[in-house]
C-alpha cells in the first residue's frame, strides 16, 4: 500500500542551497572558452543534487581534474531527482547524477539512459552506512519483518528506498506487500518519526546522524544489507549524446574517475567541500557517515537491484543492464 503523505513540517535548510555557476550545455561544442595556454576548453553542464553524495564532482572541479581533460565544467543544482532525467532529455544538462533505479525506470519507459561513471557505493557496513531505516528508541519494531503492516516513510515511492526495504522484509520472513509506504522528504522524516506520524523512517545523511543523536534507533542499513557492494547512484547521459560526443564523454569519465578516487582518499576534503555548497553545519559534517567512492561498477549488485525493482512493481520489465551500464 503506497500513499503520498504531505506533512506540515518545517524542512531543514540543507537543500535550500546556492546553485553554483550558470550557463548552458554545449553538446560538445568546442572552442567556446579560452583555456589559457592549453587551448580552448569544451563546455559541459552537469546536473546534480547538492548533497553529500555529489562531493566528488565539486572536489574534482576544485582540484582542476576537469580542466586537465580540456573541460570547462558548470555544475547546476536541482532540488530533487525528479528534475534530473527531464533535464538530460531536454538538453539542459550534458551529464547528470541519479540513483540507479531512477535510470532503470526511465529506460523501462522507453528512454535511453547510459551510465558513464560511478557515483556512490554503500559502505557495506551494516552498522554504519549512509542511510538506514530508523525507529523510535522504545519501538517494538526490532527486526525487518516487524515492518509488515507498519507505516514507513521514504523520500520517493517506487524507487530505491522502498525496493530495498521490501526485499529485506521479505528475506526476514515478513510480508512486504502489507507495508504502508508514504512519501516524506528526508529533512522532515526525523520529525515524522518522533511525532508518531510514521512507525519507521528511511533517512539518509546528514539527517540520519541528526535523528540518531536525538534518540532514534537503527533498525537496518538497507543498502548495506541488501548487498554490501551495491552502487547506489551514478553519473549518466543519453545513449544518443554518447554516440554524438564520444571523445567528450571519455574526457568526462576520466575526470570523474579522478574525482571519485580523490574523494575516497581524502575524506576530510569531502567534509570541507560539502560546506561550500550546502548549509550543513561543521558539527554535522564532522559526524556524518560518508559513502564509498569508487570507479568500478558492480554489475552483480545492479542485477540484483533490477530484479528486486521488477519483483516489487517498480519496473514492468527486466532491467536491461547492457543498455544501462558501460
Amino acid at each position: 500500500m503506497k500513499n503520498s503523505l504531505k506533512l506540515a513540517l518545517s524542512s531543514l535548510a540543507v537543500l535550500a542551497l546556492a546553485a553554483c555557476g550558470s550557463g548552458s550545455p554545449t553538446g560538445g561544442t568546442e572552442g567556446d572558452v579560452d583555456g589559457g595556454g592549453n587551448g580552448a576548453l569544451e563546455q559541459i553542464t552537469v546536473g546534480v543534487i547538492p548533497i553529500v553524495d555529489t562531493a566528488p564532482i565539486w572536489l574534482g572541479d576544485d582540484q582542476g581534474f576537469f580542466e586537465e581533460e580540456g573541460l570547462d565544467l558548470t555544475i547546476e543544482t536541482a532540488t530533487g531527482g525528479a528534475a534530473i532525467v527531464p533535464g538530460i532529455q531536454s538538453g539542459s544538462y550534458d551529464f547528470a547524477f541519479s540513483n540507479l533505479i531512477s535510470l532503470m525506470v526511465a529506460n523501462d519507459r522507453g528512454l535511453s539512459m547510459k551510465v558513464v561513471a560511478n557515483g556512490i557505493t554503500t559502505t557495506g557496513d551494516t552498522n554504519s552506512d549512509v542511510g538506514s531505516v530508523l525507529v523510535k528508541a522504545d519501538s517494538d519494531i526490532t527486526a525487518p519483518k516487524d515492518l509488515a503492516g507498519k507505516k514507513v516513510s521514504v523520500n520517493n515511492l517506487s524507487n530505491i528506498g522502498d525496493t530495498t526495504i521490501s526485499e529485506l522484509v521479505d528475506r526476514d520472513g515478513g510480508d512486504a506487500s502489507t507495508i504502508d509506504f508514504v512519501e516524506v522528504p528526508f529533512p522532515d522524516a526525523p520529525a515524522a518519526l518522533e511525532n508518531g506520524i510514521v512507525d519507521a523512517a528511511w533517512i539518509l545523511e546528514p539527517f540520519q546522524s541528526t535523528a540518531l543523536d536525538e534518540g532514534a534507533r537503527m533498525l537496518m542499513a538497507n543498502f548495506a544489507e541488501f548487498d554490501p557492494e551495491l552502487d547506489v547512484a551514478v553519473y549518466f547521459t543519453t545513449s544518443d549524446y554518447i554516440d554524438e560526443n564520444p571523445e567528450l564523454t571519455e574526457k568526462f569519465t576520466r575526470a570523474m574517475n579522478k574525482s571519485l578516487e580523490y574523494a575516497q582518499q581524502n575524506p576530510d576534503a569531502v567534509r570541507d567541500i560539502v560546506g561550500t555548497y550546502t548549509q550543513i553545519s561543521d558539527e554535522v559534517r564532522a559526524e556524518m557517515v560518508l559513502p564509498r567512492f569508487r570507479t568500478e561498477i558492480n554489475r552483480d549488485s545492479a542485477q540484483k537491484l533490477g530484479e528486486a525493482a521488477q519483483k516489487y512493481g517498480t519496473l514492468g520489465n527486466p532491467a536491461d543492464l547492457d543498455k544501462l551500464l558501460p
